[in-house]
């Protein structure tokens, strides 16, 4: 079937099931603007035919998909293009996804952060399996957990993900499973058979129930009780005071030297945003994301950290501010602004 993916992305039809599979494993499946337009014509397909049962999305190689494509976001923002009809389409998609009225069944084995997330987390059922990895990594890069995070990480018991969005921290399928944000866990073995039950019987909540692996959390107990102690306070500055004042806590002393490296400005958006998600739906939050977005695409954190990270391989990002205590109110209410007639269209 060819909604145009070119050869980034194959569908095909099993049984009851239209099979998504992400096709650029070298380049760890990052999410392309091709991609995400043939996705979004390949849903808009599959949930008009009665043929059609479920959704399943799936990767080839070691990573589910580690992202947007970077690279070329940072190129084409320095050459003065920025792109933002691709965040525009890709943020559409999100909240279709959302939305999409059949089963919709991510099968995560390896790494998902990012442009990932946004493509597998908005669905019905997120099934990792014990090579999963999940992170939402942005403040690190001087940018913002987007793609539907603000409305993903608010629900999250024990502010577990408020402290993923300022951390950038890695989990895997336990932690994924216990959170909330994973429905279910199985074995990285079991994926082509649970993809062949699907495809007969159209029904991926009883063939999970099968398939269904129990998996442990892995943060300890007294770690998470720190989380949900210190990320639960009532703003950015009590979150830092709150792990400056934990003496002698080796996880709290990591976990502040970790937001000490991100970018000041990213983990006041991410801050606000996070908090703002809890009380609105997708499409408001993708609408809210959209506005953060072209404040951060015409400003400097983000090319400064893609610079450190990938241009010049793991040199220090010089962030502007440079401190927590530099960034002004005024300076994050401009993020949240609205763009009058360049608002997101759903």
């Amino acid at each position: 079937m060819d909604f145009d993916g070119g050869d980034e992305i194959r569908f095909e039809r099993l049984g009851k099931a239209g099979v998504v599979t992400l096709t650029r494993p070298r380049a760890l499946n990052a999410v392309t603007h091709r991609m995400i337009k043939a996705l979004g014509k390949a849903l808009d397909v599959w949930e008009g035919d009665a043929g059609v049962s479920a959704v399943v999305v799936k990767a080839e190689g070691r990573a589910f998909s580690a992202g947007g494509d970077i690279l070329h976001i940072y190129e084409s923002g320095r050459a003065g293009n920025p792109p933002v009809a691709f965040f525009a389409d890709e943020y559409r998609l999100n909240a279709r996804i959302a939305r999409f009225r059949k089963p919709y069944v991510a099968l995560i084995d390896g790494i998902v952060m990012g442009g990932g997330v946004g493509i597998s987390f908005h669905g019905s059922h997120r099934v990792l399996t014990e090579n999963a990895q999940f992170a939402m990594p942005e403040v690190g890069i001087g940018f913002f957990p987007d793609v539907g995070a603000s409305h993903l990480l608010p629900d999250l018991g024990g502010s577990f993900g408020m402290y993923l969005g300022l951390t950038g921290n890695r989990i895997r399928y336990g932690d994924a499973l216990w959170s909330g944000l994973a429905t279910h866990t199985i074995k990285a073995e079991d994926q082509a058979g649970l993809l062949d039950e699907i495809a007969v019987s159209g029904d991926p909540e009883s063939e999970l129930r099968t398939f269904f692996t129990p998996a442990k959390r892995e943060t300890e107990r007294q770690d998470l009780e720190a989380i949900a102690r210190h990320f639960s306070q009532a703003s950015l500055a009590d979150i830092v005071a709150s792990l400056e004042q934990a003496q002698g806590d080796a996880f709290a002393a990591n976990m502040l030297a970790t937001i000490r490296m991100r970018s000041p400005t990213s983990l006041n958006v991410a801050w606000r945003e996070i908090s703002a998600g809890l009380t609105l739906s997708m499409d408001e939050c993708m609408k809210m994301e959209f506005r953060i977005l072209n404040r951060m695409l015409a400003g400097h954190d983000f090319y400064e950290g893609i610079r450190a990270a990938i241009i010049d391989k793991g040199s220090k990002p010089e962030w502007r501010p440079a401190s927590l205590e530099a960034v002004s109110a005024a300076d994050i209410d401009a993020y949240f602004a609205p763009l009058g007639a360049r608002e997101l269209e759903l």
